[in-house]
């Protein structure tokens, strides 16, 4: 039997069908896989998903598997010299916002103990169980994604607009974003 998907994921792409089924909307507990999704959303700004999608393996590598720590160290010439990778989507101002977004992302954990515990503070410690019948329903951005935007900017965050950190709550599995209709649904409420 055929399962019923969220119908953003396409046909004849099974990337996206794995994606879908095992990951997107799962909530996150682990900060490196926190800062892997925050970076990969913030790499999509005016790209399509299927863009990041593939090049994450790429990102993994670069990025030192998306430990935060050794990101954080990264020097200039590093940055620069990925400039020249087509694994990864070489803009400039991504690249090098990494490096800043993981030290921010580490005084967040030393501030509060892990990013998972502030970054779930902003939907009250539980995934917001949304009951959209159709993708027209579904906001770019909410008030959370709004507070949780405005906090990352004032640290020193960069693509980490509102209608980015939505999509990132929404693949991290901060909100239950898959339709009523999709077999997902019923699994993450």
């Amino acid at each position: 039997m055929k399962k019923c998907r969220c119908p953003w994921v396409g046909q004849g792409k099974p990337h996206y069908d794995r994606y879908h089924d095992r990951e997107w909307g799962v909530p996150v507990k682990r900060d490196r896989k926190h800062f892997e999704m925050l970076i990969l959303e913030g790499a999509q700004a005016g790209l399509s998903w299927e863009t990041v999608l593939l090049k994450r393996e790429g990102y993994r590598k670069a990025f030192h598997q998306f430990d935060p720590v050794k990101v954080s160290l990264m020097k200039d010439r590093e940055l620069t010299a990925l400039l020249e990778n087509p694994e990864i989507i070489r803009n400039k101002l991504k690249v090098f916002s990494v490096r800043k977004n993981a030290q921010v992302f580490l005084d967040i954990r030393k501030e509060c103990g892990t990013f998972n515990k502030y970054v779930w503070e902003f939907v009250g410690g539980e995934p917001i169980q949304n009951r959209w019948k159709s993708m027209s329903q579904v906001p770019a951005k909410t008030a959370e994604s709004d507070a949780l935007s405005k906090d990352l900017k004032r640290r020193g965050m960069s693509f980490v607009g509102s209608t980015i950190i939505y999509a990132y709550m929404q693949a991290a599995g901060l909100v239950n974003d898959h339709l009523l209709s999709c077999y997902r649904h019923a699994e993450l409420e």
